[in-house]
């Protein structure tokens, strides 16, 4: 049951029933669901529902994204990947973007036609986690007429493939080709330029894939000690289209179904039409099938015992509004009444001592506050001399570098054994921030 994706094997048919658990470094690795696991990867049409147009259809013009048409400001030529090969940049997105029920507000843009959409980065992109309008081993590179060109108007964000060619092939041909990602979740892939059918295209280099595909990770015990936990990427579920209807003047509209995690009640969650399997856990205030992004948090949490044995009247206190969870605090004191009120000063706060006192206590506060605040500042401006006057010394130094890739760490997109995986790049040397830089097979 599941699938293997191993993209060193791209030869594998659909629907094997076999596991492979590909060991990446720094202990990560990628693998199917495991058989105990009822939950098929080939897709079902639970995630999404599509169709596919063609030349003469209205629909497919309407689909498309012209954007030369579009105010030049709001469109961006990615520089970096529209003059390399096997690169990929992280943009941000100006909408919450919903994916398989996950809302997304950044995305990863790869040269191989395809979007990485996973918050873990790995060597192997092209394994899972991507929406991929036609993932392949194009080279931007190859011709100054070949871009990766995006926009984003706050209503949908567009990723365009231009006039990109395949690494060994050019001569085949000029592919033009984007993804369109909605703010409501639908996603259209819209082909313009495609000189030869998607079954000829090599896959040997780079895999071939075309739809979409999502997984979760999750801890495991590790082998080597029983102390020591594995992460593991498990693909949950994966939509795949008929390539053969991939042609000049052609499009995929991907419309999203309603998921579990969508429900943010108990009772939404078990009776709602339009889900179902869907299990609520109090403790997290989730709904959930137990098959998505969080699952780990849901073992963590105890969350399929809980959805299995508790009804929503077990969390329910006080009728049906009163609704409460682990995660919710005490309820508020009662409200005097307007008696009561009438007896109170409207002059006077209601306090438990004597104003004086009270006064005394809010100064003590203030000046303490005051106190750590001018530390704080005398603290932080002697750290900033001290660098500036020293260096060369090692602890400053490595916060200095660390700093620089903190929050936008760089990855390197390492060509082994002439097969497509990333790696995060280390520290220090030349590599720049933000992308994915390429290294050539030997």
């Amino acid at each position: 049951m599941g699938r293997i994706y191993r993209d060193q094997q791209p030869s594998i048919k659909h629907g094997q029933n076999r596991a492979v658990r590909n060991a990446l470094e720094g202990g990560l690795d990628i693998d199917t669901l495991p058989d105990n696991i009822t939950h098929v990867v080939e897709d079902s049409q639970r995630y999404y529902r599509w169709r596919s147009y063609g030349p003469g259809d209205r629909r497919m013009e309407e689909l498309w994204v012209d954007l030369s048409s579009v105010q030049q400001s709001e469109v961006r030529v990615h520089g970096i990947l529209s003059n390399t090969h096997r690169q990929a940049a992280r943009v941000a997105l100006s909408f919450d973007f919903p994916f398989y029920g996950h809302y997304l507000r950044q995305i990863t843009i790869a040269t191989g036609g395809f979007i990485f959409t996973g918050e873990i980065t790995h060597r192997m992109l092209t394994a899972t986690q991507y929406i991929a309008p036609l993932m392949a081993n194009f080279d931007p590179s190859f011709s100054k007429n070949s871009t990766v060109r995006y926009m984003d108007n706050g209503e949908v964000f567009v990723v365009q493939w231009d006039k990109v060619r395949l690494q060994g092939r050019e001569a085949e041909g000029t592919f033009t080709f984007q993804a369109a990602l909605h703010n409501n979740g639908t996603i259209a892939f819209n082909y313009r330029e495609v000189p030869l059918p998607v079954e000829k295209i090599n896959s040997t280099e780079h895999p071939v894939k075309v739809g979409l595909s999502d997984a979760f990770m999750a801890l495991l015990p590790s082998p080597q000690s029983s102390d020591a936990r594995r992460r593991t990427i498990y693909e949950y579920h994966r939509v795949e289209i008929d390539t053969t209807k991939i042609i000049n003047h052609s499009a995929f509209e991907f419309t999203p179904l309603p998921t579990c995690l969508q429900h943010t009640t108990c009772e939404l969650c078990l009776i709602s039409n339009l889900t179902n399997g869907c299990g609520w856990c109090n403790t997290l205030q989730r709904c959930s099938d137990g098959i998505d992004r969080h699952r780990q948090e849901w073992l963590d949490y105890n969350c399929p015992e809980e959805a299995k044995e508790g009804t929503c009247e077990d969390y329910t206190q006080g009728g049906p509004e009163g609704s409460t969870g682990s995660f919710n605090h005490s309820a508020p004191e009662p409200t005097p009444s307007p008696a009561v009120l009438s007896d109170i000063p409207v002059t006077e706060d209601l306090q438990t001592g004597p104003p004086h006192q009270e006064r005394t206590e809010h100064t003590a506060i203030i000046a303490g506050v005051v106190a750590a605040l001018i530390l704080l500042v005398a603290l932080t401006l002697l750290a900033v001399y001290y660098i500036n006057t020293h260096p060369t010394v090692a602890p400053p130094f490595y916060l200095m570098q660390r700093h620089t890739n903190n929050y936008w760490p760089s990855m390197k997109f390492r060509n082994q054994s002439c097969h497509s995986t990333y790696a995060e790049v280390e520290l220090g040397g030349h590599d720049k921030e933000g992308f994915i830089e390429a290294e050539q097979c030997c």
